[in-house]
């Protein structure tokens, strides 16, 4: 007994054209689910290598803005510590003035140096404990740091921040006067001096 093979031609026809209607109704899920025209390569190739570029440098961006967020938050760290060393410094420029004229005493002024010392210490503790994410700000050690603010290597900024402590930006003194038997009180703090009477610019 022989045997006869039947090729179904429509059936087969209909096969292809149903794999085809799945692959294309894939692709549309795809993209509605992932709200994407390109989801692969196939989609649009070149399409696809511009979107993957303009993702790489949006997230090189978002970055760079971070970067440049942290750099404004140092700023800000520094810049309220180094109001409240001011306004440290003023008082110090007061009491000083106060020490200068001679209706102070002995005791009065030697008061009064206490309370200037006492001002150092909080400028100085200010200088040595003002911090952003583990680095000190205002002991010096803080100088040309560099910020990555741009997608590109020569889209940085750097920065220094001087040295706030005493020694850097000022000094109290007192020297015992026998032959005039009172206390001189010096203040420098930068270009500015008082000195007895001298009156602070």
């Amino acid at each position: 007994m022989g045997f006869r093979i039947n090729t179904n031609i429509s059936a087969m026809n209909a096969h292809t054209n149903a794999t085809m209607n799945n692959r294309s109704l894939d692709d549309s899920l795809s993209k509605l689910s992932s709200g994407l025209r390109i989801n692969k390569a196939a989609d649009d190739a070149s399409g696809m290598a511009i979107a993957d570029s303009l993702r790489s440098q949006a997230n090189s961006l978002g970055q760079a803005i971070s970067n440049a967020n942290d750099a404004v938050g140092i700023v800000q760290t520094a810049d309220k510590a180094m109001d409240e060393q001011v306004k440290i410094l003023d008082t110090i420029k007061t009491k000083a003035i106060q020490s200068a004229s001679d209706s102070q005493t002995a005791s009065s002024r030697e008061a009064i140096q206490k309370d200037i010392n006492r001002l150092i210490e909080q400028l100085d503790n200010i200088a040595k404990t003002t911090t952003f994410n583990g680095q000190t700000l205002l002991s010096g050690t803080f100088s040309n740091k560099e910020f990555q603010v741009g997608a590109y290597s020569n889209q940085s900024i750097k920065t220094s921040i001087a040295n706030t402590q005493s020694l850097a930006v000022g000094a109290i003194s007192q020297r015992q006067d026998i032959s005039q038997l009172g206390n001189t009180f010096a203040v420098a703090a930068g270009a500015t001096n008082v000195l007895g009477a001298t009156t602070l610019s």
